[in-house]
């Protein structure tokens, strides 16, 4: 994925647009929450196409829908994640202070469904389906450990998909949707101005003062003597970076349903990558940044100088969603009892290194982030009993593998992790035109750790290929443990 045009703190709507969060049910960039019925599951239902959420699983399994019918749900993500801080640094090695980011996660986010389908013949079935892909929320607050890397981040998404299925014989069906989808972000990330600033005074010259025994004059070229002496100064504080963008995309899906008996079907499912580019704007406030600075001999406040080298611009970022690929089984065992299972790849490989590219004056070097993400496979397993007449129960589990495949590519705009899926739902039958889905899973993440460095550095030269670059470099260093809470209800009407 390749990302253009962007001022420097851009670096984390890159990560955030292609990522997810605490937030994110589902490994990578995946919300995980399209259907209420499904999560019943923990989404082993692909092959099921009991109602018209089939449209997000299997588009062909809209022809196993008779009449017209309706799907209005909602799922409730309540995140519970603990960030403890092991040595955080900024760029001069100094540990960067602050605490371990508080109630970072929300309280609660909610994410909303709409399916909708209508069967034309005994051929041709149409649907429409609107739900949440990805979406982030998070807010480590000002002065925690880690704020060079990510202040806060605010994603949200909407996918609208048409389909259509074709019913070929009594054995084989065909779909086909197209997407159009919404993307809005924004990002917030401290600046680390003072060592930016120690860093350029240092590659400037350096600092030539009384600093030498008996007060000889001396020139310092080490930026954290220079750094320890401006804050001495009273030169301190930090910069806040603020992006924001959005955009539509387009893309499309295709499945296919084989009916071996009236007991046995399965479903192979297909949904191609989603290019957008994110526009917006990139602002930088350094208001709370304190005392002066010498810069060619001329004093000035130490927020203009570091104004001058993190001009506002205008911001774009190029992002591309993964493919996926599903394959699927369902299978009646007796009037009571249905099993069900579900394999899905997808093409997280897509994240490798991401270059940012800035257009302004004064002109900023490139940000490479690196993230090297792998392809990753989730497996789920369910199944429904019915009770009786009215109440249908369900239950699933399930494994999904997290894209990050070491802790110095673990960003905290993700901190993201191998889970397993523990899932419980019901259906109860209010008449014979209406019914209610009801779904409970709880998601326990594998304990992460992080030892993120940035590979830039404030003064915007690269320590290793000392090309100009952007960023705040350090070292996030820490641990997250994880779990979520997802509650769904979803309204189902036949018309």
């Amino acid at each position: 994925m390749k990302l253009k045009h962007l001022s420097l703190s851009v670096m984390i709507m890159g990560t955030a647009l292609g990522l997810a969060s605490t937030q994110a049910a589902a490994s990578g960039y995946q919300f995980g929450s399209q259907s209420v019925s499904g999560q019943g599951t923990a989404h082993a239902n692909g092959a099921e196409a009991n109602d018209p959420s089939t449209i997000f699983t299997n588009p062909a399994g809209l022809s196993r829908l008779d009449g017209t019918q309706l799907v209005i749900g909602g799922t409730l993500v309540v995140p519970h994640s603990e960030y403890t801080d092991n040595g955080s640094k900024n760029v001069l090695g100094q540990p960067t202070g602050g605490g371990n980011g508080g109630t970072f996660a929300p309280k609660a986010v909610a994410a909303p469904t709409f399916y909708l389908s209508h069967k034309i013949n005994d051929k041709i079935t149409a649907g429409i389906g609107m739900y949440v892909p990805y979406g982030a929320k998070l807010d480590y607050g000002f002065d925690w450990a880690g704020r060079y890397a990510l202040k806060s981040i605010n994603l949200q998404s909407l996918n609208i998909n048409p389909s259509i299925s074709f019913k070929l014989d009594e054995r084989h069906s065909f779909g086909f949707g197209v997407s159009a989808q919404y993307m809005d972000a924004t990002l917030e990330q401290m600046a680390d101005a003072t060592s930016g600033l120690a860093l350029k005074k240092a590659a400037s010259g350096g600092l030539t003062g009384p600093f030498g025994p008996g007060g000889a004059i001396v020139t310092l070229t080490n930026p954290a003597q220079i750094a320890a002496i401006m804050k001495a100064g009273g030169v301190g504080g930090d910069g806040l970076a603020h992006v924001e963008g959005n955009d539509w995309g387009f893309g499309w899906n295709v499945g296919y349903m084989f009916q071996l008996n009236e007991n046995t079907r399965f479903g192979l499912a297909y949904r191609s990558s989603v290019k957008q580019s994110l526009t917006g704007s990139s602002t930088w406030t350094f208001n709370n940044v304190k005392g002066n600075v010498t810069v060619g001999g001329v004093t000035l406040p130490a927020s203009t100088a570091a104004k001058f080298y993190h001009p506002d611009a205008s911001a774009s970022v190029d992002v591309s969603t993964p493919e996926t690929a599903s394959a699927n089984f369902f299978h009646q065992l007796n009037p009571k009892v249905a099993l069900m299972g579900d394999v899905t790849w997808v093409r997280n490989s897509r994240m490798q290194q991401i270059d940012i590219k800035q257009y302004s004056t004064p002109a900023q070097g490139d940000l490479v982030l690196h993230q090297n993400w792998k392809d990753t496979w989730r497996v789920s397993f369910g199944s429904n009993y019915q009770l009786n007449d009215s109440w249908m129960l369900r239950g699933g589990v399930a494994w999904e593998q997290s894209p990050l495949q070491s802790d110095d590519q673990r960003h905290p705009a993700i901190p993201d992790s191998d889970r397993i899926w523990l899932s419980f739902g019901a259906n109860y039958k209010i008449n014979k035109q209406s019914s209610l889905d009801l779904a409970y899973s709880f998601i326990d993440f594998k304990n992460a750790n992080v030892n993120y460095t940035d590979s830039c550095s404030p003064a915007g030269v690269s320590p290793t290929t000392g090309a100009a670059c952007t960023g705040n470099g350090g070292t996030v260093k820490g641990s997250y443990k994880t779990y979520l809470q997802l509650i769904g209800v979803q309204y189902n009407y036949r018309f």
